[in-house]
């Protein structure tokens, strides 16, 4: 992990990468496209940063991170608890890049999610398939939105390639 903390390790992490989540605003729709990812916090710790893949820069620009509680019953995205943005532009295709959110209290069992937005930047995210027959072995989904679009759309057999780094 490459944060700013020198005692930091991953406690989720997902970095099977085998197609690509895009994010920002796509010119050819004139959307922007809003992508996030659940997870289960497997231990109580202290969130230090949250790293994605990015896989394709297109267009360059800030990219802003937010966190928040997530209720797997009602599918409900909860407020901000956090948020970090980070500029991306060509030199970051294929790099992982760390949005730092330290201070952030995760509970264990409790389920989070984040969520990746840009309006001016369009960017392509790390990402894995699963199916059926070979599903995930991360527990958490990947989720689309449309800029202002309150509920999103969930996906059980995909998830974005991330890693969750909390103080050692």
């Amino acid at each position: 992990m490459k944060t700013n903390s020198q005692a930091t390790k991953a406690i989720v992490e997902q970095i099977t990468n085998n197609t690509i989540s895009w994010i920002g605003h796509c010119n050819s729709d004139n959307k922007d496209i809003i992508v996030g990812q659940t997870f289960i916090a497997p231990a109580e710790s202290d969130l230090e940063a949250i790293e994605v893949l990015t896989s394709m820069v297109t267009t360059p620009g800030k990219v802003v991170m937010t966190v928040h509680n997530f209720d797997s019953n009602l599918k409900s995205w909860g407020p901000v608890l956090g948020s970090a943005s980070v500029e991306l532009n060509n030199a970051d295709t294929g790099k992982w890049k760390a949005f730092n959110i330290a201070g952030l209290h995760l509970n264990k069992g409790k389920v989070y999610g984040f969520r990746l937005e840009s309006p001016n930047a369009y960017i392509g995210v790390g990402e894995t398939v699963g199916s059926y027959k070979a599903p995930l072995a991360l527990t958490g989904q990947e989720w689309k939105f449309a800029k202002n679009e309150q509920h999103g759309q969930a996906f059980s057999y995909f998830s974005l390639a991330f890693k969750v780094a909390v103080r050692a």
